[in-house]
Order: C-alpha cells, then sequence, then structure tokens
C-alpha cells in the first residue's frame, strides 16, 4: 500500500506545495496573440489534456506504492482522455445523492477503503522552458489529489471545482518527463461538498503547463472605480510580482480605441491607475468590455475589463444606479454524458438558450464553474452570482441525535480555515470578472463563526460586490449576526412570505430569492404570481429559480431502449431518485414548457390595455439599460384562427419608461367576434443568440366584435327526427338516427360506442375520472390523494332511466358515484345525456363532493378513441400544454397538432399535455373522421396515447408502452401545477376545491371535410 500521511484526513492541511490562489489568466508571447484569447496560441502554454494512463482502485490500499516511479511500467493501464469523470467511464459507481452524505458522518474521517484513480503520463518540455518556472495548474479534481513529477513528490490538494496550481521548476528536465497523480473519491473536504448533484470524481476539467518568466506578474485585481455620475471612471489595477518587474498597461475600449497606456515598475505589491474618460459601462443587456493588456518582459496576460458599479442604497439593489431585478436560474454544470465535464459549446448552448428565453442572471449552484463559463457570460452579459464550494447539506441527517447539528461544522475552530479557504480561492480566481456581482459563501451548511470569517474575508478584499449566504436566515439556522451579509435570502419563500417582507419596515436589506419556484418535472406552475409581487415591491431583487437543467445520464436498456437515469438506477445508495431531474431543459438542453413560461413571466417588454376598444395599448420597457429601439411589435388581428389584418409599429421606451402604441383595431361589422388581437415583440437584428425577427415576448387582448353568429347554409334538420329510433336491449340501449348509431351501457351508466356512416368512434366504453398522473410537484399532496383512495375510484351506478322526447331526442339520466375501496364515495352526481337528431350527445353533470377530501386532481370525462385517431384540431391555448396556473407562455389560437405531439415527454412520466381554456376540440383521423367536443364554458382538453394509470405506474419513459388509441380527456377542471416538490405547496386558487359543481359539454360525431 502507498505510503502516504493521511492529508486527506486532516482539516488542518488543505494542501501542500500548493501555490496562492490568483485570478485567471494565461501568459502570451504578443500582444496579437494575446488578443485572441486562444490559450493554445501562446507559446507559454502546454495543454495536457488527452490521454493518459489510468487505473481505478477500489481502495486506496490497493495502489502500487511505486506507481509513481518513472521505472514503473504502465502500458498495461486503461487509457482514459483528460478531462473526464471515471464514473462515466465505467468506473466506479454513477452515484446520485441530495441531502445525504455517501459516507458516514465522521468528520473528518471517511473510510478506509476509499476508491482511487491513478494517472500516469509522459509530456515533452522544450529546453527554453527549464531556463523558466514551469508550473501545472489543475482546474478541477474532485476531490483531492497527490502529485509526482519524475517519480519526485510534489504537493497535495483538495478543494474540487477551485483550481490548484504547482511550481515544476524543481522536477523537470529537458525533453521527456513523467507525471503521476493519484485521487481519491473521498477526503476531508467531502463534508464540504455535499451538493445535490451526482457524485463524480477524477480529473475532470482541463489540466495544462505555463511557463512563466522568474520574475513575472503573479496576480492580478482590476478594480473599475466610476465617477458618483458614472460618466468617467478610473482603472485601478493591483498588481503583485515575483520579483523586480517593469510592467506596461494599455486599455483598449469596446471598440479597440486605445484610451491609456502607462508603464510601472513592481518589486512585490504596487497598482496603475489609468483614467477612463466618457466611460461605456458594462451590464447584462450591453456587456462592453474593455481589453487590458499588460505587457511584463516576455509575457502578455489580456484581461477583459466591464466598468460597473453594484450598490445597495435604501435596501434596494441597484447595477449602474438602476434598481434591477434579477431574473435568474439556478445552473449545475451537468452533461448527459460527460457528468461534470462540461464542453465549450456546451457552455454556449446553456447560455444562448438562457438568453432566448429572457434569463439574464445564474447562480453557479454551488461551486464555481468552470474559468471558461465566466468568460463567457462577461461577453454574452449575464449576472453571476459566484458561490463558493461549500455544502454541509448531510449533517442535518444527525438532526435527531443533537440540538443544532446543522451549525456543527461553521461553529468549529477546527474548519475554520477549511471554510475561509474556499471562498479565498473563489475570490482571488474569478475578482476580474465584470458578470459577478454577486459572491455567496456557499449553501445549506448552517451558519456560525466560520460563515462569519468567510464573509469578512470577502468584504475585506473585494468591497465592490455584495456578499450573500441564505442559510444564514434566522428564522431557521443559527447564529443571528448577519451583519456581515449584506442581502437577504430565501429558499421557496411563498409569494405571501415575500411580500410580507417588502411590506416589513423593519426588512432593511434587499431580498433575494437564491432558490424559488421549483422547475421539477411538469412545472413551475407559480411563476406569475412571484412576479407579480416583485415587480410590485423594490426591495424585492428577483431570485433563481431552481433549476436550469436536468441531471438525467444517459442509459441504455438491455434491448438497446436509450433513456436519462437517475438516481437508484444504478445500485447507488442512499439516493434521492429522480430529485435531480429537475430542471427547464432536459438532459439534451431541450426547453421544457416550464422554461418558456418563464420567457414570458420575466419578458424585459410588458403590453397591456389603455383601450382595448379604441386600439390604445400602454408599452412598458422592463429593461434596465436599454431603449425598445431594437425591437418592434408585430401585431395581428384573428378570428378563430383566421388573420382579419395585421401590420407592424415601431416602439422607442427608454429603460423603465411607457408608451402608448396605438394599432388600427377598428373591427369589421360584417364578422361577429369575438376578435384575437396578438401583439408580438421581436428582435429587430441577428444577435448571438437568436435570428432577426425573434420573438421576445407576446400579449393577446380578446375583442368583443358586434354580436351575431356565422350564417351557413345548413340542411333542414327537422328532417332528421324521422330516423331516430331508440332501443334497449339487455341494459345496452341503442340510440340510431339518419347518420349515426350510439349505443349506451346502462349499467355503466355511460356511451359504449358512438359512430357516424358506420365509423366507430370509441373502442371502450367512456368513464368519469378523478387521477391524473401526479406530477413531481404533486409529491407531497399525492401522499394524501393515495391515502384517500382517489387512485382507485371506480364509477357506482344507483340508476339509470332513459326517455325519448317529443322533438325525438333521447335522454339518458344516471345516478352515480365514484369511490374506491373501503371509503366513502368521494363524489356523488347525476348525469344527463342528450342525444340530439344530429348525432350530437350533450352531456351535463352535477357533482357533490365529499368535505373531507384533500383538493381533487381533476374531474372529468374520459374516451378512448380508436386506433388510427392521431389529428388533434382545436381552438384555445397552444401550442403546448397549460394548467391554471401555467399558461403565461401558450396564447389562443386555432392549432392542428398530432396526438403525439401533444405529449411533453418528461424524464419521469407523469401528467403531461392538458390543453387549459379550450374552446372547442376534434380528435379524428387524418381523413377527418372523429369527435367534435364544445362547451359553454372552456375546459380543460388532453388527447394522449397514455392513460393516466400508464404514466402513473411508468417510472422512465422506456417503461411507457404507447396505446394505438388515442385517450381523450375533457375536464370540467384540474388542479394547478405549482411548485410543491420543494417549494410551497399548491396555491389556494389553483386547487380544485369546489363541492359543489356543474359541467356541460358537447359530444359532436363528425367528418371534418363536411364542417
Amino acid at each position: 500500500m502507498l505510503e502516504l500521511n493521511h492529508e486527506w484526513e486532516n482539516p488542518s492541511c488543505l494542501h501542500i506545495g500548493r501555490l496562492p490562489a490568483r485570478a485567471t489568466y494565461v501568459p502570451y508571447g504578443n500582444a496579437e496573440a494575446a488578443r485572441t484569447g486562444k490559450r493554445g496560441h501562446s507559446p507559454h502554454y502546454q495543454t495536457l489534456n488527452g490521454m493518459w494512463k489510468f487505473r481505478y482502485h477500489r481502495s486506496l490500499r490497493e495502489v502500487d506504492e511505486r506507481f509513481f516511479e518513472t521505472e514503473t511500467n504502465v502500458s498495461a493501464w486503461d487509457d482514459q482522455i483528460l478531462p473526464s469523470c471515471w464514473q462515466t467511464n465505467g468506473y466506479d459507481q454513477l452515484h446520485y445523492t441530495n441531502v445525504n452524505y455517501p459516507i458516514p458522518y465522521d468528520p473528518p474521517f471517511v473510510p478506509d477503503d476509499n476508491p482511487a484513480g491513478t494517472y500516469v503520463r509522459e509530456f515533452n518540455l522544450p529546453e527554453a522552458w527549464t531556463r523558466k518556472e514551469t508550473h501545472i495548474v489543475f482546474e478541477g479534481v474532485n476531490a483531492c489529489l497527490y502529485l509526482w513529477v519524475n517519480g519526485r513528490f510534489v504537493g497535495y490538494s483538495q478543494g474540487s471545482r477551485i483550481p490548484a496550481e504547482f511550481d515544476l521548476s524543481p522536477f523537470v528536465t529537458a525533453g521527456r518527463n513523467r507525471i503521476a497523480v493519484l485521487v481519491l473519491k473521498w477526503c476531508d473536504g467531502t463534508y464540504l461538498e455535499d451538493q445535490d448533484v451526482w457524485r463524480f470524481s477524477g480529473i475532470y476539467r482541463d489540466v495544462y503547463l505555463l511557463s512563466r518568466e522568474t520574475s513575472h506578474v503573479r496576480d492580478v485585481f482590476n478594480q473599475p472605480l466610476l465617477s458618483d455620475d458614472l460618466t468617467g471612471g478610473k482603472l485601478l489595477s493591483e498588481i503583485e510580482t515575483t520579483g523586480s518587474l517593469t510592467v506596461q498597461a494599455e486599455l483598449r475600449d469596446p471598440t479597440g480605441k486605445l484610451v491609456g497606456r502607462q508603464e510601472a515598475h513592481f518589486d512585490g505589491k504596487g497598482a496603475i491607475e489609468l483614467d477612463v474618460p466618457q466611460l461605456q459601462l458594462w451590464n447584462a443587456e450591453q456587456p462592453r468590455l474593455y481589453e487590458l493588456l499588460l505587457t511584463a518582459g516576455q509575457e502578455v496576460l489580456r484581461f477583459r475589463v466591464g466598468f460597473k458599479k453594484v450598490e445597495i442604497i435604501d435596501g434596494i439593489f441597484r447595477i449602474n444606479g438602476r434598481a434591477v431585478k434579477l431574473k435568474g436560474v439556478n445552473r449545475h454544470d451537468s452533461h448527459p454524458e460527460l457528468g461534470q465535464t462540461i464542453p465549450i459549446n456546451h457552455m454556449m448552448t446553456d447560455l444562448m438558450l438562457m438568453k432566448r428565453h429572457n434569463v439574464n442572471t445564474i447562480r453557479t449552484s454551488h461551486y464555481p464553474n468552470d474559468p471558461k463559463f465566466l468568460d463567457l457570460c462577461d461577453e454574452y452579459g449575464f449576472y453571476v452570482v459566484d458561490e463558493a464550494d461549500l455544502e454541509c447539506h448531510g449533517v442535518t441527517s444527525t438532526g435527531k441525535l443533537e440540538e443544532g447539528v446543522f451549525h456543527k461544522l461553521t461553529k468549529d475552530p477546527e474548519w475554520r480555515d477549511a471554510f475561509v479557504e474556499r471562498a479565498v480561492r473563489m475570490v482571488e480566481r474569478d475578482k476580474n470578472h465584470a458578470s459577478v456581482i454577486i459572491w455567496s459563501m456557499g449553501n445549506e451548511s448552517g451558519y456560525g463563526a466560520n460563515h462569519m470569517a468567510m464573509a469578512e474575508w470577502t468584504k475585506a478584499r473585494d468591497a465592490s460586490r455584495p456578499v450573500h449566504y441564505e442559510g444564514a436566515d434566522a428564522r431557521y439556522y443559527g447564529d443571528p449576526d448577519t451583519a456581515c451579509l449584506d442581502l437577504d435570502s430565501r429558499m421557496y419563500a411563498s409569494v405571501k412570505e415575500i411580500e410580507r417582507y417588502s411590506q416589513d419596515e423593519n426588512s432593511t436589506k434587499p431580498l433575494f430569492l437564491c432558490e424559488y419556484s421549483h422547475a421539477m418535472g411538469n412545472g413551475p406552475g407559480d411563476l406569475q404570481d412571484y412576479w407579480n409581487v416583485i415587480y410590485q415591491y423594490p426591495k424585492l431583487m428577483g431570485g433563481c429559480v431552481w433549476e436550469w437543467c436536468d441531471h438525467g445520464i444517459t442509459a441504455e436498456t438491455p434491448d438497446g431502449q436509450r433513456y436519462y437515469a437517475y438516481g437508484g438506477d444504478f445500485g447507488d445508495q442512499p439516493n434521492d431518485g429522480n430529485f435531480c431531474i429537475d430542471g427547464l431543459v432536459s438532459p439534451d438542453r431541450r426547453p421544457h414548457t416550464g422554461l418558456l413560461e418563464l420567457k414570458q413571466v420575466i419578458a424585459p417588454v410588458l403590453i397591456e390595455a389603455e383601450d382595448a376598444g379604441q386600439g390604445r395599448f400602454r408599452v412598458l420597457n422592463r429593461y434596465d439599460f436599454s431603449s425598445l429601439s431594437h425591437v418592434t411589435a408585430s401585431w395581428k388581428l384573428e378570428r378563430e384562427g383566421e388573420v382579419m389584418r395585421q401590420g407592424r409599429s415601431s416602439l422607442s421606451a427608454g429603460p423603465g419608461e411607457t408608451q402608448i402604441l396605438s394599432l388600427p383595431t377598428d373591427l369589421p361589422q360584417d364578422v361577429p367576434g369575438p376578435f384575437v388581437l396578438t401583439c408580438s415583440v421581436r428582435q429587430q437584428q441577428d444577435t448571438p443568440w437568436a435570428e432577426e425577427g425573434y420573438e421576445i415576448a407576446f400579449y393577446q387582448f380578446e375583442l368583443a366584435g358586434v354580436k351575431g353568429t356565422v350564417q351557413q347554409d345548413q340542411p333542414h334538420f327537422s328532417e332528421y327526427a324521422a330516423f331516430m329510433t331508440a332501443e334497449e336491449q339487455d341494459g345496452l340501449l341503442t340510440v340510431t338516427g339518419f347518420d349515426f348509431k350510439h349505443v349506451f351501457d346502462l349499467k355503466l351508466g355511460m356511451p359504449r360506442q358512438l359512430s357516424k356512416q358506420g365509423v366507430p368512434l370509441l373502442s371502450r366504453p367512456a368513464r368519469f375520472n378523478l387521477w391524473r398522473a401526479p406530477m413531481d410537484n404533486d409529491m407531497y399532496i399525492r401522499r394524501e390523494w393515495e391515502a384517500a383512495g382517489l387512485h382507485h375510484a371506480a364509477m357506482k351506478v344507483y340508476a339509470s332511466r332513459w326517455e325519448q322526447k317529443p322533438d325525438a331526442t333521447v335522454e339518458v339520466r344516471v345516478d352515480f358515484s365514484l369511490a374506491s375501496y373501503s371509503y366513502e364515495p368521494f363524489v356523488r352526481g347525476s348525469a344527463v345525456w342528450t342525444v340530439g337528431i344530429t348525432g350530437e350527445v350533450k352531456l351535463a353533470v352535477h357533482a357533490d363532493v365529499r368535505e373531507n377530501l384533500p383538493y381533487l386532481p381533476r374531474f372529468g370525462l374520459e374516451l378512448t378513441m380508436p386506433k388510427g385517431t392521431e389529428e388533434i384540431e382545436y381552438y384555445g391555448y397552444g401550442p403546448h400544454e397549460s394548467y391554471i396556473d401555467k399558461r403565461a407562455s401558450v396564447r389562443k389560437g386555432k392549432y392542428l397538432l398530432s396526438v403525439d405531439d401533444m405529449f411533453e415527454n418528461y424524464v419521469m412520466p407523469q401528467e403531461t399535455g392538458s390543453r387549459n381554456g379550450t374552446d372547442w376540440a376534434i380528435a379524428s383521423t387524418v381523413q377527418g373522421m372523429g369527435l367534435k367536443f364544445a362547451a359553454a364554458q372552456p375546459f380543460s382538453f388532453q388527447a394522449l396515447h397514455y392513460t393516466a394509470e400508464d404514466l402513473t405506474a411508468a417510472k422512465h419513459t422506456y417503461e411507457l408502452k404507447r396505446r394505438a388509441e388515442t385517450i381523450v380527456s375533457l375536464d370540467y377542471q384540474m388542479s394547478g401545477a405549482g411548485s410543491g416538490s420543494c417549494g410551497p405547496q399548491l396555491a389556494e386558487p389553483y386547487r380544485f376545491t369546489q363541492k359543489s359543481f356543474d359541467f356541460e359539454v358537447t359530444i359532436q360525431p363528425v367528418f371534418k371535410e363536411e364542417e
């Protein structure tokens, strides 16, 4: 066994031989190469990414004690491309856990069977490099590493998501060199890295060599200093050198124009100050970046500088003097094949999607992201809440044994340095990024002296950014002294809670919702309510939805079906199941409907009707720094999907201002209403994330128009009455008309068959339905639903009687209840089915709901239509799914879709595809043979190839067996989506709580070409 000194179980030993933390940069050979920003253009840079020899060991005990020696033959070892996580390469255990530690809670100790990976490779070093210093940089290694070069021990480091840099100069020679790295899966730092993630290991971020002059610039801290009126300023560059050195600074503005040049001599620490007149400010809407080149000896360093001022004035969060709302998401590093190794194109995909959906803020939950990610945020314009690699959530698992256990580590002085170092290394690495507007001291780790020490060090080092830590919410956690924190923060506070905070005069800090509105599965459903309040109160600075992406792992069934796996699918224990599938986008970055909802709710332009009838609309510019001159308003006037008029209007309101938009909405007098006016706000030019004409937001207004009905040539339906017959036999009532035959099962109280021209339109009897496949956000109410027996509801028919009326219509009256075994009936009611002479079937239901039930999932009629029913046409809200509390992103119109189009394919199957607020719908074959559904009041409509029971039973997409039939649901009401899997439970207005209700719907057999 390899003999080491158990540094991995010593919280006072955070490194051996590691160089002090510094800002991210690479030295270049000249200004032209530096301006490219491409590391490979530097003669002072050499990547060590690529193929390494690798051996996985189930335990550190198995590691060959001589593996790092130059004579050891590793040719038989496996090959592994770096950077990568060893679990995604087939080694060790893929493991997802949220709160619980994957090891016994016994800090600072970890299991003796500590999995280990050994890495070896050779590299060539030019002769010229040996006359300078040679450094190695590991940008991310999980969880700790030991380093040898040419058989000699170099050093040790821990801290999984922060760089580790070592000076290799005493160990390398010209020509061939050999490097060996030992990575342990667990160390005492594991107790500080208990984030809600898959637990990956290895050298998962870039590793490279740097050649440095003996005297060189070691660190730079660029501090923009702005005048009070923000029109001018200075750039103060604090510079630290390793020896006597002359440094020349050259600053250019965003257009490339030279702003200033200065030269100074350094021997240690000093500063260069450059005046910047006619300042161009950086913000997320206009990310204007200056370029600073520092030339010292043979090295040129390049920094991009954004001039901005972050302030809190009178409890209001401001950037560049303006109150800003943070419209954010929480983002983990996550790739479905590569784990936490994130290619730059994948980062760009995330950022472009965020831009397209009006997101302006990213919280790097819960650790610093790859430095390249922040470069992109600087360039494209995002506000970043940069979070230290610190979470001790698993400590709560011992909470029943000891009072205040959550605060144990943060109150333990032996862990103080470990806590503080995680702030130090984050701040030093990222201090020059314009995008970073807030420093976060970690996540869910209790609160105490160690967190205070982190915050105090951070504020002393960088006073230009506020400091945040949600765990200091004194209502729940540790020490009430929060003077070191500049913001109040909440996770999953309800809308009422944040409104109370806003109205509390004792609350003097701005409130940041670092996590809110849980996007797991079919959600979130509460975004509009949050933002109505956030926009209303200045102290509310916005927040970050949990979270950006589903963390599914690409997997394959034995028969070759690909799917996304989650916790427990690999036998991992403990695990938190599909709780990692909680994002606004799927693992392959396909937007869920929740992201479309967020886009509309946080849109930077709001259009409201001032006098819709007169064509006057009020446009509010919610951009903080941009006028509306870069967008245009396209509009169209429609009646049931038919465009009557359309046009385009220019916009010009300044940031935060309003303007009146006048549209020619005089309505046609010869066509009855209602009409729908749609205003679409679109880009006027291409951007890196979207093309010209891309829609930023839309708004709809219903205009009444003249009353009346559309006149059509109608056959003399009165003649059809003569063909109406009704006959009962063996409990089946057959109603025959001119071109239809309907069969009612009087024992079931339901239609068994509906047909037109001999074409059957049902494949099994209809039924009433209370159950929906639980959404992830139904996690807790589901327990109440199932405890009440709602998932087994079946219909009892007390009486079923029929008569043919004098007008030849046939009426079937049914007294019924819905109940489950062992329970009193949930619903008692009556249903009246009326068959008209044209074959239409009108249903009128009156129902009473038992008093002591939880709110219902839904109530509606379910019809199973035959194979081939694939075409869905409807007038209502679309084109995607909507619910009573998740409908800001849908627009009223006429839609033609397939049944498969109606289905939103969530990683964890659940309720999906409903269309709230439908006026009418047709489900038919592609030839147009089917059923039309309509109601006096809009209803919830759904058409899928799965029943609610199918979706409930399946735990993965591959378990869903697509039915040939089409399952149509016509719901009087369905409860909302909410945010209840982690946030507050579904708000009262969105619960189906009615104890008595009436529901009417008409079902008409149709051949669409005759309509």
